[in-house]
Parts: structure tokens; C-alpha cells; sequence
């Protein structure tokens, strides 16, 4: 008596792709959770508080720096050398003692005049500055 022959199954011409996806996953998972805590030091540190300014309350002055050096006082122009006295005449004739000085400067004025300007506002009296920028977004200023 002869034995049936036996067919070998086909043996199998993919590769199981599944577990490797999976590993992928996980690994995709555990860098998702780890990177943010890889970027972020150890160190201890105390937040200053943020506080958005309502510009319609807000007793203000504004300083306007033009990109060739133009400089002017809400809207009167003043020559750079006279900034700090003018300035200063300006906060002595308000009625507020807690005015807030805007400084808005062109995108091409080098920081080292934003700095002059600044250390003139101060020595002028002012209590309040802060530096006017764009909104991420809005074109229309």
C-alpha cells in the first residue's frame, strides 16, 4: 500500500508587517510623551504673572521711532537730542502719574537705538514703558 503523498503548503512569500507597525507605534508614543520634558530644564523657577493691557483705558503716550531715525511724540515730531526734555514736559503736564509709554519702532531700527530711546524715557520720568509689536497674523497695522 502506498502512502497518499502529502502536498507541502506554499510556503508563505510576505512578510508580517503588523508587529513591526506596532513597535513603530510605541516607540512614536514614548517620543511624544519624552520630548517635552527633554526641553524643559530641571531648575526651580518662579514665573513672572502676564497681564494683557486694555489699551482703551489706559492713559497713554505713545513714542514712535521711523526706520531712517525719525522720532516722535504721540503725534508731534521732535528732534532725537530734544526726546528727553520734551518727554519730559510731556509726563510733567499730565494729569496722570501712572501714564503708560508706548514705544513703537519700525521693524529696521537697529536694537541699539530701541535701547537709547528707552534709557531717554526713563531718565525723562516715565514709570510705565512698554514696546509695541504685531499680533502674529494681522497685517493691518
Amino acid at each position: 500500500m502506498q502512502q497518499p503523498l502529502v502536498k507541502h503548503a506554499d510556503t508563505v512569500k510576505r512578510i508580517n508587517v503588523t508587529p513591526i507597525i506596532d513597535v513603530a507605534l510605541v516607540l512614536v508614543i514614548i517620543l511624544l510623551i519624552t520630548a517635552p520634558m527633554i526641553s524643559v530644564s530641571d531648575m526651580e523657577v518662579d514665573l513672572p504673572p502676564a497681564q494683557t493691557l486694555n489699551a482703551e483705558d489706559e492713559v497713554r503716550m505713545s513714542i514712535t521711532l521711523g526706520e531712517n531715525g525719525e522720532v516722535a511724540i504721540d503725534d508731534e515730531d521732535v528732534l532725537r537730542q530734544n526726546l528727553t526734555a520734551a518727554l519730559s514736559a510731556r509726563l510733567a503736564e499730565s494729569e496722570s502719574k501712572n501714564i503708560l509709554v508706548v514705544l513703537r519702532a519700525d521693524v529696521g531700527v537697529p536694537y541699539k537705538s530701541i535701547k537709547e530711546i528707552l534709557e531717554d524715557t526713563q531718565e525723562a520720568g516715565a514709570k510705565r514703558i512698554a514696546i509695541a509689536t504685531r499680533q502674529r497674523g494681522r497685517m493691518d497695522l
